[in-house]
Order: structure tokens, then sequence, then C-alpha cells
């Protein structure tokens, strides 16, 4: 049983997500084979270790004895893990496929500590969330960030930062935005089918009304180009509007050259992702990488 640590991996997961589908979702492998390790787990030891709350999986008493034996030998395998880097550490490269906004503005203020968590040097390629999820499957990356959830069958992905999608300007704007603020503002758009657009279509449809209803006074495939239009804008009796992610104007909403507000269809959250090759899931690097990103969120 103890040689077959994968098996006690997936109990540890489902106990941890408290549910059988995101621990499927996190270990890249599908419900019904977390359904069947754990039936053998409970099969070898004749006793029941999970049980089903309204809150979600919870272990049993023998389940609790059982998840200390697996944090102990987690904690074992995370110690070993570290010597074995010691004596394979070489002159690598790890490179990383970013979305464009977490590449411009999440990366840079972590690259230096990734580089010192894995002793090595670190490369960035920055373009769409597809993209990066290619370049993982062509094995040109080690790992993708992304905030689309592009999935493919050969990728794990794993739930990473919480991020918002805000309407912004280079004015003070009413913090809670109803239908009237969105049509009367002059807008500076996003790409149609951008994913950021997509969320806020959804948003939009809820209060019944539509993009193409605004005053569009440009549109751009840049985030950085929406931000600096919108920041150069006249001040006026009609605030310039647009959406980004907090992230990427959270130095201007702080410094006051950008002000942020919400629509009335409620908060626009989206989670971004960390991804990886199902084949490299046991692969020390990648591990050392993920659970420092982790760590973060």
């Amino acid at each position: 049983m103890l040689n077959d640590f994968t098996k006690l991996e997936t109990f540890a997961t489902v106990i941890k997500e408290k549910s059988f589908s995101k621990a499927s979702s996190k270990l890249g492998i599908s419900q019904p084979a977390v359904t069947q390790q754990i039936k053998f787990i409970e099969e070898y030891l004749d006793v029941q270790v999970l049980q089903r709350r309204k809150s979600g999986i919870k272990p049993t008493k023998e389940g609790l004895e059982l998840l200390k034996i697996v944090q102990k030998l987690q904690k074992s395998i995370a110690t070993a893990e570290k010597e074995l880097l010691k004596i394979i550490n070489k002159d690598i490269l790890f490179v990383f496929s970013t979305s464009y906004m977490i590449g411009n503005y999440i990366i840079p203020t972590i690259i230096q500590d990734v580089k010192e968590q894995i002793k090595n040097e670190v490369m960035v390629n920055v373009s769409y969330s597809a993209e990066a999820i290619d370049e993982v499957i062509e094995k040109k990356s080690d790992m993708a960030l992304i905030e689309s959830p592009i999935f493919k069958d050969d990728v794990i992905y794993r739930e990473w930062l919480e991020d918002e999608i805000v309407v912004f300007s280079n004015q003070k704007i009413p913090k809670r935005l109803d239908e009237n603020h969105l049509l009367q503002y002059k807008w500076v758009c996003r790409e149609e089918g951008s994913h950021i657009r997509q969320l806020f279509k959804v948003s939009l449809e809820k209060m019944d009304i539509n993009c193409d209803d605004f005053t569009k006074i440009s549109e751009s495939t840049s985030a950085t180009a929406i931000v600096q239009t919108v920041l150069h804008a006249p001040k006026d009796d009609i605030p310039t509007v647009s959406i980004a992610s907090r992230k990427s104007i959270q130095d201007e909403l702080e410094n006051g050259r950008l002000f942020e507000a919400s629509i009335k269809g409620g908060k626009m959250k989206r989670n971004l992702y960390i991804a990886y090759l199902k084949e490299r899931k046991n692969d020390p690097y990648i591990d050392n990488v993920a659970n420092y990103l982790l760590s973060m969120s």
C-alpha cells in the first residue's frame, strides 16, 4: 500500500479539495479514476475513510489517521525532492508561456523569486492563452500561466490566482455602475472575441444591454494601448472608460491616475491557471515552481 503513493496522494487531495471533481481537475485524472482509487484504499484497509457531508467530503476517524500518515510521507518526499534537486541541479532554462496580462504584469513581480526557487534562469514567452498551451504541448515551454481556460487532454490545469475585471476611467466615476452610466460613457473597447470582453458581455446580458449600444470611440487588441488611451483622454462631463484586469492597472489605481468601478450585475471574477503536461506531474522542477506559485494564492 505505502509503495503506491499515487492512491494516497489522491486521497489527500480529495480531503483538501472537499470534492471528488475538484480533486480530479487538480490531479489531471478522471473523476471515476479518483473514485476507484479511494475504493481501493477502503477495500485494502477494510474501513471507510471518507464520508459525504453538505459542506463537502470529510474524512472519517480512520480517514484522519490515514491522513496523518500520508502527510508524514508527503513531508519526507518533499525533503527528498529538495535533496534530489541539489544533486541534479544544473544550468537549465525554465520556460514559461504566459498570456499577455500575466506576462506583462504578474511575472515581472515574481520572476526573481522563481529563479531563486529553482536555482536556475527563467525565460518568459508572452502570447495568447491558446498559444501558451500549444507551446506546453509542443514542449517549447515547461509551464503555461493563462487567463483563459483552454483545456486539452494531455495537460493538467490548476487554479492559481483570482482576478477581477473592472471598469476604469482617468476621472472619478461611481463605484457601482448601472445601465444609464454604461450607456452614457465613451468607451475604448476590447477586441471582439477577447476573454475579458466575453466576461463583460455575460455580465451585461444580465442587465439586458449590449456592447453595441455603447458610444465607442476606439477598439484595440492591446491592453497597454487601451490603458494609455484612457489615461490621456480628456476629463470632461462624459468620462472615457474601458475594462481591464485589476492586476494590470493596480499601480495606476494606487497612485490615483485611474479609478475603478464594478457594474450592477455583480463583480466580474475569473481564475488564472497554471498548466503543464500530465507526463511531468512528478517532475521535481515543475513541482517546485507550481508549489511556489500556488503559495501566492
